[in-house]
């Protein structure tokens, strides 16, 4: 029988290490760590005595191994979508700039416009906070700066609800004038939108599964070490759907 452990250090440094030190004490055989952010993070060295493997937020050392989301790829994922339904004037808003991820998303979806021979619609991308009301603040200005835009790409499922709540406000109907996709398919948000929201999905299940299997393996037998990416998906609601 397998038994299983959770321990949450809340970001806090002595607390992630008071947990490694009773975990090891109570012998275990492997140890999934996984980060709050997706940002890379210290490892916990090499002479544990257990295998170890990082999920969400990669290791700084290239001899652990680390399974992580494609950002970078969820991002032109999102843009491909709109091409698709025919959008030509896409806007991107986003969170917290100091995250990776972040940065990871806005230049997957530039380097797509780029393919496509169009330009970021607004002239920038907009940073900011993971918050509705950052959404809400950001698409008034992006609409003042591209008032004909046909759809926005939020980093997040909660920016996109702001930016869905100032589009209804402004008079403006969502799919047929703009199109709105999400990020995280963070489905408490995205299912009770109004329209239900499309959003780009990380995975995470997989990711925790493939983590679990890639422990098993090393508890196994010789542990893997670098860097491993998962693919994100497309998940089509109302919110976006071919222009009118």
């Amino acid at each position: 029988m397998t038994s299983v452990f959770l321990c949450d250090a809340r970001g806090d440094a002595i607390r992630e290490q008071h947990h490694l030190r009773a975990l090891l004490w109570r012998r275990v055989d492997g140890l999934i760590v996984v980060g709050a952010r997706p940002d890379v993070r210290s490892s916990l060295g090499q002479n544990l005595g257990v295998p170890v493997v990082y999920a969400y937020a990669p290791s700084d050392d290239p001899d652990d191994l680390s399974l992580v989301t494609d950002h970078y790829g969820g991002g032109e994922l999102a843009i491909d979508h709109l091409l698709t339904c025919g959008r030509r004037r896409i806007g991107h808003i986003s969170g917290d700039p100091s995250y990776g991820a972040a940065q990871d998303r806005a230049r997957g979806a530039l380097a797509r416009l780029e393919r496509a021979g169009l330009e970021l619609a607004g002239g920038q991308v907009f940073f900011g906070a993971w918050s509705e009301a950052w959404g809400r603040n950001a698409t008034r200005e992006l609409v003042r700066r591209a008032p004909n835009i046909d759809a926005i790409f939020a980093g997040s499922d909660q920016i996109a609800r702001g930016v869905l709540d100032t589009l209804d406000q402004a008079g403006v109907t969502v799919p047929s004038r703009v199109s709105v996709v999400g990020f995280d398919n963070w489905e408490a948000f995205a299912t009770h939108s109004r329209p239900p929201l499309t959003s780009i999905d990380m995975n995470l299940q997989q990711l925790g599964r493939i983590a679990a299997q890639r422990l098993f393996s090393a508890i196994a037998g010789p542990p893997k070490s670098g860097v491993e990416t998962l693919p994100c998906r497309v998940v089509a609601r109302e919110s976006s759907s071919p222009a009118d």
